[in-house]
C-alpha cells in the first residue's frame, strides 16, 4: 500500500519547463496513480479533457500531445503517446478517477488544495501568514456564496435550513462540532465570525471543504436536504480523514489567532491612508 505521510509522491514527479511552468508527465503519473494499462488511463484522461472544456477552459493549454520513446526488447525504440500536464489537468484527471483508490483520494485533495493556492496567487508561499489569511478569506467568501447557491438549487431553501446545512460540513471536519461549539472553543462573541479568527491552515482547509462540497452537489445533481446535508458532511469527514493521513493538526486543535482579518483589514487600509497622506505632504 502507497504511504502517504506527505506530498512527495506528486512532488518527486514533477517537472519544471524553461518558463518556470510546472508539469506531469502522463506516462509518469499513470502508476502513481495505480493504473496497470494506459488504455484506462487514457480513458479518465479523455473524461478529464472533457471536464476542462465545459469549464472553459482551453484544453491544448492544460494537455499537451506529445510522444515518448520507449524501448522494445529488440533494443529498437517506438514512439508512443504522452502528455504534458498542467497541475489544473492532473487535479481533473484525479477527480475522474475511481474515489476507491486511496492514492486517488490523496491526489485529488493534493491537486485541488495546490490548484486553490495557485488561483489564489502565484507566489503563494512567499505571502506572510496575514497575507495568506486575507487571500484565503476572501476566496472563502466567493466560494460559500457559490455553495449557498448549490445548497438553494438542491434544495435548502431557508435560513434555518441553511445553517443546518453549514452545521453538517462544519461537523464533518471538526469531529462532531457544530459552529457554535467551534464559536466557543474559539472564545469568540456573538457576533465574532469564526471564518475571521482562523488561521491560514484552518481557512484553507474550510476552502477545500466548501468548494469540493459545492462541486459534489452539482456534479452529482444532489436534490433534497437531507442528501445535501450528508454530501457537506461526507466532505467535511473526508478532508479531516485527509489531514489525519497525512500528520496534520486537527483544526479545532490549530491556534485562534490574536488579530481577526477584519482587524488586519482596518490595520492596512489605515496604514494606506497613511502613506498617501505623506505622499501628498512631501510632494
Amino acid at each position: 500500500m502507497f504511504s502517504f505521510n506527505n506530498d512527495e509522491v506528486f512532488e518527486n514527479i514533477k517537472h519544471t519547463n524553461e518558463f518556470g511552468q510546472e508539469f506531469w508527465y502522463a506516462r509518469e503519473l499513470q502508476p502513481v496513480l495505480e493504473y496497470s494499462q494506459w488504455r484506462r488511463f487514457a480513458e479518465a484522461i479523455e473524461r478529464a479533457k472533457t471536464a476542462c472544456e465545459k469549464s472553459g477552459h482551453n484544453v491544448s493549454d492544460h494537455f499537451a500531445g506529445v510522444g515518448k520513446m520507449v524501448p522494445l526488447g529488440s533494443g529498437a525504440e517506438r514512439e508512443v503517446e504522452d502528455f504534458m500536464l498542467s497541475r489544473y489537468a492532473c487535479y481533473l484527471i484525479v477527480m475522474n478517477g475511481d474515489p476507491r483508490k486511496e492514492i486517488i483520494a490523496f491526489g485529488q485533495t493534493y491537486f485541488a488544495v495546490k490548484t486553490r493556492q495557485q488561483e489564489l496567487i502565484e507566489d503563494y508561499e512567499q505571502l506572510t501568514e496575514e497575507q495568506k489569511r486575507l487571500a484565503i478569506r476572501e476566496e472563502m467568501k466567493r466560494h460559500n456564496s457559490a455553495l449557498a447557491d448549490a445548497a438553494h438549487e438542491a434544495g435548502v431553501k431557508t435560513p434555518m435550513e441553511y445553517a443546518r446545512f453549514q452545521n453538517a460540513g462544519y461537523m464533518g471536519l471538526y469531529n462532531g462540532l457544530k459552529a457554535q461549539d467551534i464559536k466557543e472553543r474559539k472564545g469568540l462573541g456573538k457576533n465574532q465570525d469564526i471564518l475571521d479568527y482562523m488561521g491560514s491552515t484552518e481557512l484553507a482547509a474550510n476552502l477545500f471543504r466548501a468548494t469540493q462540497t459545492e462541486e459534489k452537489l452539482r456534479r452529482e445533481h444532489i436534490q433534497g436536504k437531507t442528501a445535501a446535508n450528508q454530501a457537506h458532511y461526507e466532505v467535511g469527514k473526508k478532508v479531516r480523514q485527509t489531514i489525519a493521513e497525512l500528520g496534520g493538526t486537527m483544526p479545532e486543535d490549530l491556534p485562534t489567532p490574536e488579530k481577526s482579518v477584519k482587524q488586519i483589514e482596518k490595520e492596512r487600509e489605515k496604514k494606506r491612508i497613511g502613506e498617501k497622506l505623506w505622499q501628498k505632504q512631501t510632494q
